[in-house]
């Protein structure tokens, strides 16, 4: 159906071309012949007339108007007309040239097309108000209002106007840039920013709010969320860029729900794609803790890059079958790419390193659990150090060149189990760097939108649940990032990072964690109530993302600072046993990080 239509309307063009071609002919020999009637009598001029048309479909047919649908009225396609109708004057005047027995006044060859582009131009005109009249006093479907009147929303006004099958009717257009005001965009006019939503929705009772900014930030998307709230839209948006750029230009099929992660962590992320590629490609890449959230996106992205072989690692064989799947769309569980392993076995981990060979690790393997890790410190000593101890260990007899750590931001001044030893963590790659040919480097990043364990999930099945929400705190905040952004980040990290350092990553500005609460039941449409539980042991109110006293250092990338992290000899760490507590807490008192985690445990 969209096709046959599509033909309708080329036909319909090629038609009234055509015509304006006959009438701008016939027309000016008439004029130019001391208006003789006889002139129509003869069959010269409409032979001439019709040569013309002919001439101009042609023309147009193969490299003009009737190719590409153009956005009726544009510049685009005046261009192409104006274009194909010269051509096709030339044209004429040679045939004619070559062809002596039709008679053609010189001035014919100039004045003709002139007149059949100003009666083109003209129809296109006619056509262009008629359907912006036709729309404005027929409204169908749901009425909206496009923020952004940019290319993306004047492209998506124009789409939703001239797509029959569009559920969304725009009735205005919103902009923050004053140089926009009063525009019109196929008769939709720009009617303010956003701080005359409110007016403007009850002005043209619009139901919808369309976000056409595919790069707008958080913060931009809560400003717009919050006054659309209150103005009562629903909200959708466009995604990403890279989404709807494949067909040119964004449809109304394309809009959806405001989400979370449009609330939170919504950004562009530039990275440098020669950097990475030369770092990744036709290399032997190993992600230890393959089968977790940011080890298995970090998986696929890298895959995207082509490494001569990517070894995926984990202990969990249920989650190695997930991200395989995700990777290949099969999951035989077969082949040498996959390690079930622990960390812990550093047996294990020596073999397989040997075996493998790999240039690149991405060690992102870890108990990463504050409150439980409270309760058992032993456990996050045996597998965020020593763990990551038998990793790097693995990682530089197999003579790897380069290693990156993935730590938290909460190894930045940690006050609890899980932030001292990912701190540790942190330490012991600084010390492989001073002492192996490889590049040892640490990537600190604070949460991660999504991913298991966080509280994304967690206020999810409680608001599933009819509630309560569980908050600890009403002023508790933390940082957030998209997995994907995360682990884009990593890649770049893994290119561009120096030795012996930590590249923390720009997490933006913190968010309340009572905010999110908040977020998810509005846009689950329930009412639930939210409860304080108080602050857990070892938690803080607000995480950092620097240790006091670190020097921040610029790296090539723009969200990226890198801090020098002082080194620890493996020899110094205890081994096992009940002393392991209070071991490690005087060695992190001893540089100046506090332990209170550990202390209490």
């Amino acid at each position: 159906m969209p096709a046959t239509r599509e033909i309708a309307i080329r036909t319909f063009w090629i038609l009234s071309d055509g015509a304006s071609w006959v009438v701008a002919v016939l027309l000016v020999l008439w004029t130019r012949l001391t208006f003789d009637p006889a002139v129509l009598a003869s069959p010269g001029p409409w032979l001439t007339a019709g040569l013309a048309a002919a001439l101009h479909a042609a023309v147009g047919l193969t490299s003009g108007p009737y190719m590409v649908r153009h956005m009726r009225g544009s510049f685009d396609e005046v261009a192409a007309v104006v274009k194909t109708a010269m051509v096709a004057g030339l044209l004429l005047v040679a045939l004619l040239w070559l062809a002596p027995d039709f008679f053609l006044p010189r001035s014919t060859a100039v004045l003709a097309p002139a007149l059949a582009i100003v009666m083109m131009l003209a129809t296109r005109f006619i056509v262009r108000s008629y359907r912006s009249r036709q729309v404005a006093q027929n409204p169908d479907g749901e009425r909206v209002i496009v923020f952004g009147a940019g290319l993306a929303g004047r492209r998506l006004v124009s789409n939703m106007l001239h797509d029959d099958r569009s559920e969304f009717t725009p009735v205005a257009l919103l902009d923050d840039d004053r140089n926009k005001r009063r525009l019109r965009i196929e008769g939709v006019r720009v009617m303010g920013s956003r701080r005359d939503l409110i007016a403007v929705a009850e002005r043209t009772q619009a139901s919808y709010l369309a976000v056409a900014i595919p790069r707008a930030d958080s913060d931009l998307m809560r400003d717009v969320q919050e006054v659309a709230r209150t103005a009562g839209l629903k909200v959708k948006v466009l995604p990403p860029i890279q989404e709807w750029m494949r067909q040119s230009s964004p449809q109304s099929a394309d809009l959806r729900d405001l989400n979370l992660e449009d609330l939170l962590g919504r950004r562009a992320v530039e990275l440098d794609q020669d950097a990475i590629s030369e770092h990744l490609t036709g290399k032997v890449v190993l992600v230890t803790g393959a089968g977790g959230s940011i080890g298995a996106e970090l998986c696929r992205q890298i895959a995207a890059f082509q490494p001569a072989r990517l070894i995926m690692l984990d202990r969990d064989e249920s989650a190695l079958h997930s991200t395989q799947l995700s990777i290949s769309g099969r999951a035989l569980l077969h082949g040498d790419d996959l390690l079930l392993a622990d960390i812990r076995d550093e047996d294990t981990l020596q073999s397989a390193f040997a075996q493998s060979k790999p240039d690149i690790v991405f060690h992102a393997a870890a108990l990463k659990h504050l409150s439980l890790l409270e309760r058992y410190p032993v456990e996050a000593w045996k597998t965020n150090v020593l763990g990551t101890l038998n990793v790097l260990e693995a990682a530089a007899a197999a003579g790897v060149g380069t290693f990156v750590n993935i730590s938290t931001d909460k190894a930045a001044s940690p006050t609890s189990v899980l932030g001292c030893s990912k701190r540790i963590a942190e330490r012991l790659t600084a010390h492989f760097a001073q002492h192996q040919p490889g590049r040892y480097v640490s990537v600190r990043f604070g949460n991660v939108l999504g991913s298991r364990g966080s509280v994304i999930p967690a206020f999810t099945e409680q608001i599933r649940r009819g509630g309560p929400v569980t908050v600890t705190h009403v002023d508790v905040e933390r940082y957030f990032m998209l997995i994907p952004e995360a682990c884009q980040l990593v890649m770049q990290a893994g290119a561009i990072g120096r030795d012996g350092q930590a590249m923390v990553l720009d997490m933006g500005t913190p968010v309340k964690i009572v905010d999110v609460a908040n977020e998810l039941i509005a846009l689950s449409g329930k009412e639930i109530d939210i409860q304080f539980t108080g602050l857990r042991p070892g938690e803080k109110l607000s995480e950092v993302l620097f240790t006091d006293g670190e020097e921040h250092q610029p790296t090539d990338h723009a969200l990226m600072t890198a801090v020098d992290v002082p080194p620890l000899l493996p020899a110094t760490l205890p081994q096992a046993g009940s002393s392991v507590i209070e071991a490690v807490r005087g060695l992190l008192d001893q540089h100046g990080h506090g332990a209170a985690g550990m202390a209490r445990a």
